[in-house]
């Protein structure tokens, strides 16, 4: 019950406030004469807010889908693909100004749910390119073997005290309320990771020291593991080595 009433009240103050700022510039432009200029920069503040309150609303649905859905089909997720596109959405969204590494060992695939896996690591990855410095480096890994798999984000951001570490995934919890909403964030995309990875039977990891970077992992257990189907054979060039069998048989 404390939990369902904190959330309750968190979830209150983080729409009151874009919500209050809207309110407040409808009426400036309802009550005052403003020039084009004006009234093109109190639209663009008003979109600004429209937009932070549909990323919160997205959030909570994604959140709410992931308590109440079934558990995850053991679809295979070829991670060479993923971590490509990992890395495509990490270098648009630092618009060159961090060192992107991608790194892959072991020539493993993930089973589960690919909106899910790819979700939960979009979060991680976001979140080391807004939370690091330009000319920084983000490295994004990905190590397998019959063991078990561990994805892994690590940057050279401004890191987090430990006193913090514990609550990180908590919903609308922040080390810093305004860098997170500078950067975009609304609180809610550790929680979607926590849940996300909760269900393939992973955990989240987290290495951090202020000023030394941060370091994001989530450990999969050996039956997520699946070995890399090799590669097809065409059936036309089948079909050209069986006749080049048979003809030299002949």
């Amino acid at each position: 019950d404390r939990m369902r009433q904190d959330f309750v009240a968190n979830v209150s103050h983080e729409l009151r406030t874009p919500l209050t700022v809207l309110s407040g510039f409808l009426e400036t432009i309802r009550e005052l004469k403003l020039d084009p200029s004006q009234r093109e920069h109190y639209l663009s503040l008003m979109s600004e807010q429209s937009r932070r309150m549909l990323r919160i609303v997205e959030d909570l649905l994604t959140l709410s889908s992931l308590e109440s859905a079934p558990p995850p089909q053991d679809e295979r997720i070829m991670m060479t693909a993923l971590m490509a596109r990992l890395r495509e959405d990490a270098e648009a969204l630092s618009a060159g100004r961090h060192r992107i590494v991608l790194q892959c060992d072991g020539e493993c695939d993930l089973l589960g749910a690919e909106s899910e896996i790819q979700s939960a690591f979009s979060n991680l990855v976001s979140n080391a390119v807004r939370y690091t410095p330009a000319d920084g480096e983000v490295r994004i890994r990905w190590q397998a073997d019959v063991s078990g798999g561990v994805f892994s984000v690590t940057d050279s951001g401004i890191g987090i005290a430990k006193a913090h570490l514990p609550r990180l995934t908590e919903r609308f919890y922040r080390v810093d309320r305004g860098r997170s909403r500078e950067t975009g964030g609304t609180g809610l995309g550790l929680a979607i990771v926590k849940h996300a990875l909760a269900r393939h039977q992973s955990q989240l990891d987290v290495q951090s020291e202020p000023g030394q970077g941060s370091t994001f992992s989530a450990r999969f257990p050996a039956r997520r593991i699946t070995a890399v189907r090799p590669a097809a054979v065409p059936a036309v060039a089948l079909d050209r080595n069986q006749n080049a069998d048979t003809a030299k048989g002949e």
